[in-house]
């Protein structure tokens, strides 16, 4: 879904700016594209108060998760009350991205990145610890996008661009080494 927004979002900066004002144009796109540098400090803490008590309430599901992972009939079997608790998760889910994007903008890729980077480097599947490694390398390649823009782009570049030129390149990685498979 994100790779089909950010499709439809890239469409239609492409069209505005055909219709626009180049100098219009500049100041417009420097707002569309994701910016950890433009961050509002209220906005910060409002939706830091929001996400960390958000993050507490879902790391209580961590085990359940490892049982929904089984499938809907096991997940049962195991005692999970799987409506609710699908529910629940996609709440809390839409919560996080909702505070995260309103933070800092849409970024395309981040999430195929850090998810398959983290069952790359673990190669578990209990959810604990993929949500602990999901979060550091999220952080290390957010971190290190920033670093690229300012010292080595001379912040001629958004980080978003960054991000989804290596989740554009991983992806497309990950398609091929499928490809292969067969």
């Amino acid at each position: 879904m994100g790779i089909v927004m950010g499709t439809l979002f890239g469409s239609l900066t492409t069209f505005l700016q055909v219709l626009i004002d180049p100098n219009e144009y500049a100041g417009l796109q420097s707002r569309l594209f994701a910016s950890v540098s433009r961050v509002n400090a209220d906005l910060l803490l409002l939706g830091g108060g929001l996400m960390i008590p958000t993050m507490l309430y879902g790391l209580r599901y961590v085990r359940t998760l490892d049982a929904i992972a089984l499938g809907r009939d096991h997940a049962i079997n195991l005692g999970v009350d799987y409506g609710p608790v699908l529910r629940r998760m996609l709440i809390i889910v839409a919560v996080l991205m909702a505070a995260a994007t309103a933070l800092v903008g849409p970024i395309t890729f981040l999430g195929l990145l850090v998810a398959n980077i983290s069952y790359h480097l673990l190669d578990t599947y209990r959810r604990g610890p993929l949500i602990a490694a999901a979060v550091a390398v999220g952080v290390v390649f957010l971190v290190g996008a920033q670093l690229i823009m300012e010292r080595v782009l001379a912040y001629s570049t958004p980080v978003s661009v960054i991000v989804n030129f290596v989740g554009g390149m991983y992806f497309l990685y990950l398609v091929l080494k499928e490809r292969t498979a067969w």
